[in-house]
């Protein structure tokens, strides 16, 4: 089976995530290939048995090129089966306040793309406060705090669950 992997990251986890599902893919003896969105073109995807799209949240929103992406590439999405990893800090939260928002950013994403991925995965993103400029760290460290009240807010921390999001892609491949 040939996958591919497309991805968009701001501040790296949605890279991260992407780089380690194409090593899980691999090691399942499967042929991938992982891109950029910038780099991805429609005809990429009618070449491939399946698509995996991870893409970060910020703001509320995922990145433009996503979005023109998938707009673009939607005709050949809908042919393949598609899996839709949503990366941010959100998907850290256990109230169901946290899920709502993050159930209508995918619902206006898919609205707005006129696309609908076969299966669509929260995953939790990473809180990077050194690559933050001054604005994006005071913000952020107000994010946190409220999220995980016993969390150093100097440190860069991970939330995404690894062994789990092995899991999903064994699933999903299976």
């Amino acid at each position: 089976m040939r996958i591919l992997i497309i991805y968009a990251s701001r501040e790296g986890q949605a890279r991260k995530i992407a780089r380690r599902v194409a090593e899980r893919i691999a090691d399942a003896g499967h042929a991938v290939e992982l891109m950029t969105v910038a780099e991805a073109e429609r005809g990429d995807v009618a070449r491939c048995d399946r698509v995996i799209l991870a893409a970060s949240i910020h703001v509320g929103h995922y990145d433009r090129a996503v979005a023109t992406f998938v707009a673009e590439a939607g005709e050949a999405l809908r042919r393949v089966p598609t899996l839709f990893l949503s990366v941010s800090l959100a998907a850290a939260g256990h109230t169901a306040e946290d899920w709502r928002g993050l159930d209508k950013v995918v619902g206006d994403f898919c609205a707005a793309t006129h696309w609908t991925p076969d299966r669509v995965e929260q995953l939790a993103g990473a809180y990077r406060p050194s690559r933050y400029d001054v604005v994006r760290r005071f913000v952020m460290r107000r994010i946190i705090a409220a999220k995980d009240p016993g969390a150093d807010l100097d440190a860069d921390r991970e939330y995404t669950d690894w062994p789990a999001l092995d899991a999903l892609i064994d699933s999903w491949l299976g």
